[in-house]
């Protein structure tokens, strides 16, 4: 059965392509690209004739039935401009009609935006969040923000030159002057990394140009609310006057910003 592959591509340097990603390019009976003219300078660099066609954000919704039926002749690879097809990047309406229909999707795993500048954030790798790219509308973009402002994990963010200072600045109403490291054109010739203040990165970047990855310091554990003695005598007095425990934990909770798992924890072992 034909198989659509799913291929990650540079996200800047033509030299991070894998050995198994330029195969299966040139084996396919035909490529799907998010640009036609960008994936044309990787498919010219490694000497690659495979046929392509368009497959954007623009597009994707008319042309997700002629790829399908492509697919009856023949295996396809699906690749964005840069990175993982899917992330933040026309395909994952492709990938899910694929699977529906029982056809096998195989992965070509390589680059990646948001790996690559995590690790190099100087910022905890070990839990994270991706949102993408941040909504136009402020309205939108501050609710987004504020959803994950009490997150530990480090944040990461995609976001495009013209909207980085209204992003960063939203960042910094929402989140606070947390550490950010801001990661410019990453793998290319002008590949910048600024570590410091939310605060210190409005003030560095005046003219923004290039493609921005944000990734933003989590909430820190020592702003975590604690339990105090007072929250456990403010439990016990209600249990005592007959409050149901979910009505008691649910109070607690609005008040002092700890979770309803641990304050349940807590109201089971106080004592009547």
């Amino acid at each position: 059965m034909p198989t659509l592959y799913i291929v990650a591509t540079p996200i800047g340097n033509l030299e991070d392509i894998s050995l198994r990603a330029l195969r299966t390019l040139r084996e396919v009976k035909l490529i799907a690209a998010e640009d036609t003219r960008r994936t044309k300078r990787l498919l010219t660099t490694y000497d690659i004739k495979t046929p392509m066609t368009s497959y954007h954000e623009r597009n994707k919704w008319t042309k997700l039935n002629y790829v399908l039926s492509c697919l009856e002749d023949g295996d396809i690879a699906l690749v964005s401009n840069a990175g993982m097809p899917g992330m933040s990047d026309p395909g994952d309406e492709l990938i899910v009609a694929a699977n529906q229909r029982g056809i096998p999707v195989v992965p070509i795993p390589g680059p990646s935006v948001v790996v690559t500048a995590l690790v190099i954030s100087g910022l905890p790798t070990e839990r994270f969040v991706y949102v993408g790219f941040l909504p136009r509308k402020t309205n939108d973009r501050r609710h987004l923000l504020e959803s994950v402002a009490d997150e530990y994990g480090t944040i990461v963010i995609l976001e495009s030159p013209h909207r980085l200072l209204t992003a960063l600045n939203d960042i910094l109403l929402i989140l606070g002057d947390r550490r950010i490291a801001v990661c410019r054109e990453l793998t290319k010739i002008h590949e910048e990394v600024f570590r410091g203040r939310i605060s210190q990165a409005i003030e560095h970047f005046v003219e923004p140009r290039g493609e921005f990855t944000l990734v933003v310091e989590g909430k820190r554990e020592r702003d975590k609310p604690q339990l105090t003695p007072d929250t456990e005598k403010q439990l016990h007095h209600m249990r005592l006057a007959g409050v149901a425990a979910r009505e008691a934990v649910a109070k607690v909770a609005k008040e002092t910003g700890l979770s309803k798992k641990e304050l349940y924890r807590t109201w089971l072992g106080v004592s009547k």
